[in-house]
This record gives C-alpha cells, sequence and structure tokens, in this order.
C-alpha cells in the first residue's frame, strides 16, 4: 500500500463530489437544514396544555386553589364553564386539553377537615402529554393541601409547626429540563448517519453504472487502497458537515460542548467511519444506486432512530430488542455526544463505547474492502 496509488483515487473522488451536486448537497447543505427543523419540530416539553374550569362554588378559596394553575407556564385557561356538558364537547373537538371540576362544598369540606373531591378531567388522545398534565395536577394539588395543613396547624397556636420533611431538588446537566438538550446530540447522530451512508453508498455503484470501474480494474489499486481512496474524501467533508451540526446546535438551541473537544473529535471520527464504511459496504452489494438508496434507508434511519436510544430509552426496550441495538452504532456515539457536550465527563465515561465504535469502523472498512476485491474480480 502506497500514498503515491491513494492520491491520485483522493484527487478524483474529491472532482467526482464537486461536479456531484446531489453529493454536496448531502454532506454539507443536508444535516444542519434537517438539525433546524427536527430541532425545532421535535419537542417533548408539555406546557402551556389548554385548561377549562367549571367552579360550582366560585368563593375566595376555590379561587385560590386556582392560582397554584394560572400561575405556571404550564397551564393556560381557555374557559370558564357552567355545565358538564361544556366538557364533553370541548374535549371532542380538541379545544382543550384538561378541565378541572371544583365542586360545590369545596370550602365546607375542607373547614370541616374532610376531604374535598376536585375532579380533573384530561383528554388521553397523546398518552404522554396525559401523563405529564396528571403529574402537574398532583403536584399542584400537593402544594395546596401543604399549604393548607401549615396554616391550619399555626391557626390551632402551632406557631413553630413545620412538615416532617423539606427536600430540595438539584438538578444537574440539564437545570431546566429543557427537551431540546437531550434531542440535539440524537439529532446530530441521526443525521449524520443518514446523510454519510446516503452519499457514499453510491461511489462504487456508481463506477459500475458509468462503466469507469473497468479503469479501476486495469489499474494496479489494491481492494484496501481504493476503499481509503474513496474514504477520506467524504471524510474530510463529513468531518466539516458535522462541526456545521455543532455551530448551528450552539447558535440555535445553545447546546454546547462541556467536556474535551478531543474526545469529541475522537467519536465523531469513528462514527463517520463506521457510516462511511457501511455506505461503501453497500455500495460494493448493490447493483444500481435505487437499491443502494434504499439500502442505505434502510440500514440506517429506522435503527438510528429507533434503537439508539435517541428518543426511546433502551432499558424499557424488550430484552431481545436490546440485544439488537448493540449492532446500531448510534448507540455508542449517543453516549460520548451526551457525556461530553451535556456532562462534561471524560474518557472514564465513555472509554468502551469509543472502543466499539473503532471496532465497527475498522469492521467496515474490512468488510468493504474485501466486497471490493470481489468486485474488481468480477469486473
Amino acid at each position: 500500500m502506497t500514498l503515491e496509488r491513494i492520491k491520485p483515487v483522493v484527487k478524483k473522488e474529491f472532482r467526482q463530489i464537486a461536479r456531484d451536486r446531489r453529493s454536496l448537497f448531502l454532506l454539507l447543505v443536508l444535516p444542519a437544514f434537517l438539525l433546524i427543523m427536527y430541532g425545532y419540530a421535535l419537542n417533548f416539553d408539555v406546557k402551556h396544555l389548554s385548561l377549562a374550569v367549571l367552579d360550582q362554588e366560585k368563593s375566595q378559596r376555590s379561587r385560590d386553589f386556582l392560582d397554584g394553575f394560572l400561575h405556571t407556564e404550564y397551564f393556560d385557561l381557555k374557559l370558564d364553564l357552567d355545565n358538564m356538558k361544556q366538557i364533553d364537547d370541548l374535549m371532542g373537538k380538541g379545544e382543550v386539553q384538561v378541565a378541572l371540576v371544583i365542586p360545590r362544598d369545596f370550602s365546607r369540606s375542607l373547614l370541616s377537615g374532610r376531604e374535598s373531591q376536585v375532579q380533573l378531567i384530561i383528554d388521553g388522545e397523546e398518552t404522554g402529554i396525559a401523563g405529564t398534565a396528571i403529574g402537574y395536577v398532583s403536584a399542584i394539588a400537593q402544594s395546596y393541601s401543604t399549604k393548607l395543613v401549615v396554616e391550619t396547624m399555626r391557626t390551632a397556636g402551632r406557631g413553630d409547626f413545620r412538615l416532617p420533611v423539606e427536600y430540595h431538588p438539584r438538578i444537574w446537566f440539564n437545570p431546566e429540563l429543557r427537551s431540546v438538550r437531550f434531542l440535539i446530540p440524537g439529532l446530530m447522530a441521526f443525521i449524520l448517519m443518514i446523510t454519510v451512508v446516503i452519499s457514499t453508498s453510491f461511489s462504487v455503484v456508481r463506477e459500475i453504472e458509468r462503466g469507469s470501474i473497468e479503469q479501476l480494474i486495469v489499474s494496479p489499486l489494491r481492494p484496501a487502497e481504493l476503499i481509503i481512496g474513496k474514504t477520506i474524501p467524504y471524510a474530510f467533508i463529513s468531518f466539516l458537515s458535522a462541526h456545521s451540526v455543532l455551530l448551528f446546535g450552539y447558535i440555535l438551541f445553545d447546546v454546547s460542548i462541556k467536556g474535551s473537544y478531543g474526545w469529541l473529535l475522537a467519536g465523531i471520527l469513528f462514527f463517520l467511519l463506521c457510516g462511511l464504511g457501511l455506505g461503501l459496504l453497500i455500495s460494493t452489494i448493490a447493483s444500481t444506486q435505487q437499491v443502494a438508496f434504499m439500502l442505505a434507508i434502510i440500514t440506517t434511519m429506522l435503527p438510528t432512530f429507533i434503537l439508539s436510544g435517541f428518543v426511546f430509552p433502551i432499558r424499557n426496550m424488550p430484552v431481545v430488542v436490546q440485544a439488537v441495538t448493540y449492532l446500531i452504532p448510534a448507540r455508542y456515539f449517543l453516549v460520548i455526544l451526551r457525556s461530553v457536550m451535556l456532562k462534561g465527563v471524560g474518557f472514564n465515561a465513555f472509554g468502551r463505547e469509543l472502543a466499539f465504535l473503532a471496532g465497527f469502523a475498522f469492521l467496515t472498512l474490512f468488510l468493504s474492502s474485501a466486497r471490493m476485491g470481489k468486485t474488481l474480480k468480477k469486473g
């Protein structure tokens, strides 16, 4: 293997990419565009839920209870209702997501020391939103109940009364609990894997369709040299694309790098090599560019989105599916991204994942080289 034989392949691929606007778009423009689109579209923060209230008592105490809902960003009061039938109509039309019913004896029950049954009606069409809304309402109701207990005890002469347990939550790494901080690293892995694999999957099959593969067959190039020569240009451009994604993630979503930039570069490099190796492997298997495109989509989009831990926690999946996730490079890359970008931790936190990525990159590039040798022999 010599550098002199690889350099012409590298130059040829750079020229080919420069002439192929589709590849340039996939590698340079599309990743940043997808990050912006998905970054604003994907949002798991549950806020500003439309709230309708049926206050059957309309007393000072019922208004105090409602203040807990109105002075937060989680609920927006849309309507004050007059009867229960309105709730059915509004829920059916999707105009409100949460309805609160305060009974006529709300104050009387509290003053007599009895429980007051407040009814909560939630649109359960979107289960995630419904579950979060229940949590919000439970916290507000608990806070109001605690306030009443303290007031009651102090009124009874226990001026120094305190609750037995007082907790102070402290949230690390994402204090504002913004879902975008969790999603942006996953989007980076998702977008880079798709664009890199799709763009490189056309590389060899395009040579076959155009007939230029014959020039490679009669050349003294070895399969490994050809794979390296085709990998270097795509790796260089993909590296630039990865940094554009990092830049847009910082500018638009305030997701910065809290840990070592060097370790992040290592993770990006190995991940891109995984994608490049997989794309080249597909290119040596597929017979046409259409087939290569379909194989690239099948092997990257759904596995990376579903099985990497990007959206769905791997620990909640069945054991068999969890075993399959070990074959997904994005699973390891996500651990590295979130460890470096969100937590700011070091090599000890993601060393195993980095080693897995390196092994996967070597395996795919080796298989690509082996398949390239068979392709050249067939030609």
